[in-house]
């Protein structure tokens, strides 16, 4: 086998995948620059080489024959992996890192920090893209995912960036007019957040289920709607001390109970496996596990989930 391969030009497996991807001599040749007539003779001197047939000619069109199938499956996949190689080589750590993440993440802590990243890496540019779908991550230019989960996406390396946790915050205003010195206070209370991660919150301040405060007012599909609500004097709702820790450092809003809750799931770092040494996403992969790492707030998180920043997804 590997005499075979040393008499096959790699130029002529690259004429093979242009003219089987497609399915047209003429059309690969104008696609790799070339006359129709020398894509011709290099699929036939590759079929000599061979010694089988690659493709069955009609009169204005050609397709592939079993075994051109088989060789083409593996020159697309091989081309891909070198053409990707190749722009990264030529690359050379220039251009745009494009992140893909959560609205609320890139509003409330990744924003305020890109700035140091960017001062790091004045070659860089940064897009940040804050749809919800992790299926392109890896094509249509999109380099890194920051995302809530188990950590655990087919097909992606991930790396734990912060825990989830949350407890009750809302409005210095809101406190002191219904009096909430103890947690049963909250019972007058109007809640914002969604009833499964109250139930959670007060069975971790040692609340009975029949004790607890009835069901939240207004729910919403993202904290940031329901701290929101919040900052808006609205009501007491479960947010991120992590991700709402300027507000509550500026009195914005207040803790009126320091119990804070861990889910099982947290923010991760995720990027293809294949592209993992890529340098604009190492050099953003050991930056931004180094700021979570330097987050006081996230230490205390990571601590009360018992995990560490950096750690891998399994």
């Amino acid at each position: 086998m590997s005499d075979i391969l040393s008499r096959i030009p790699v130029d002529a497996l690259r004429v093979f995948e242009a003219a089987a991807r497609l399915l047209s001599f003429t059309r690969a040749a104008e696609a790799l620059g070339m006359s129709q007539a020398a894509v011709s003779w290099r699929i036939r001197d590759l079929e000599q080489r061979l010694e089988r047939s690659l493709f069955t000619r009609g009169t204005r069109q050609v397709a592939l024959t079993p075994e051109g199938e088989r060789l083409a499956t593996a020159a697309t996949e091989a081309m891909t992996l070198l053409r990707r190689a190749v722009a990264e080589v030529v690359e050379a750590d220039q251009g745009v890192l494009a992140i893909t993440t959560l609205q609320t993440l890139a509003t409330q802590w990744l924003a305020p920090r890109l700035g140091a990243f960017q001062l790091a890496n004045p070659d860089l540019a940064v897009r940040v893209d804050t749809s919800a779908a992790l299926s392109s991550l890896g094509a249509d230019g999109l380099d890194v995912g920051l995302r809530f989960g188990s950590g655990r996406w087919p097909g992606l390396e991930s790396r734990f960036l912060m825990p989830a946790v949350f407890t009750p915050v809302c409005t210095p205003a809101l406190r002191d007019r219904l009096e909430l010195k103890t947690i049963a206070d909250l019972k007058r209370a109007p809640l914002v957040g969604d009833p499964g991660e109250w139930a959670a919150w007060f069975a971790a301040a040692g609340v009975a289920p029949a004790d607890a405060a009835p069901p939240p007012r207004l729910t919403a599909d993202n904290q940031a709607m329901e701290v929101a609500a919040a900052l808006g004097d609205q009501g007491v709702a479960l947010g991120s001390p992590i991700l709402y820790g300027r507000e509550i450092e500026r009195g914005l809003l207040v803790r009126p109970f320091e119990a804070t809750v861990a889910l099982a799931e947290g923010y991760w770092l995720c990027y293809p496996p294949g592209r993992r040494l890529t340098p604009k996403i190492a050099r953003f992969r050991d930056w931004i596990l180094g700021t979570a790492r330097s987050d006081p707030a996230v230490g205390e998180g990571a601590r009360l989930a018992g995990r560490e920043v950096g750690e891998t997804g399994s």
